[in-house]
């Protein structure tokens, strides 16, 4: 996921980054090359706690957005990529099929937004159900668990119950 930072330096000091998307997300460095860095380690550790915590991930704006508030007016912009599916989530390792054609789209979209192609379908598929669902839907978009089953689960109880082996 890319967020836009803004940086911004006064005489005498170092850098101070700030991340318009995550309210409350700062960082700092006395080389400009540390202060992105540094930013990168804040996202994710700012996302880590939101999701620990149950909260979604804010929505991201624009740069060009940003530019208008009077905060951010003197700084300068630069883009951090950080791939948010490795945090605060046990992983679960799938195997699907696709033809090489999609395939080699979701790699092209992953290097453009800075992710893995696990973490960008990961996302594009919480995007659908979310979007599908027309709510946010927590459990999903966050680490903590719902308390539901499994789809394999799920569909073997029903497949009992249908052919009269109910539980």
């Amino acid at each position: 996921m890319r967020f836009p930072i803004v940086i911004h330096k006064d005489a005498g000091s170092g850098y101070g980054v700030t991340v318009p998307d995550l309210p409350g997300c700062f960082s700092a460095g006395d080389m400009l090359d540390d202060a992105i860095e540094s930013a990168r380690e804040a996202i994710a550790c700012h996302i880590e706690g939101l999701l620990m915590d149950g909260e979604a991930i804010p929505a991201r704006a624009s740069i060009e957005a940003h530019q208008a508030n009077e905060d951010y007016r003197d700084g300068v912009w630069a883009i951090v990529a950080v791939d948010i599916s490795k945090l605060s989530s046990k992983t679960r390792r799938i195997n699907i099929t696709l033809p090489e054609r999609v395939l080699a789209i979701v790699d092209k979209a992953a290097v453009r937004e800075g992710q893995s192609r696990s973490g960008l379908l990961a996302r594009a598929a919480l995007s659908y159900v979310q979007q599908q669902s027309g709510s946010t839907l927590p459990g999903l978009l966050t680490d903590k668990p719902e308390p539901s089953r499994s789809y394999r689960a799920d569909s073997a109880r029903q497949a009992r119950r249908r052919f009269g082996d109910g539980e």
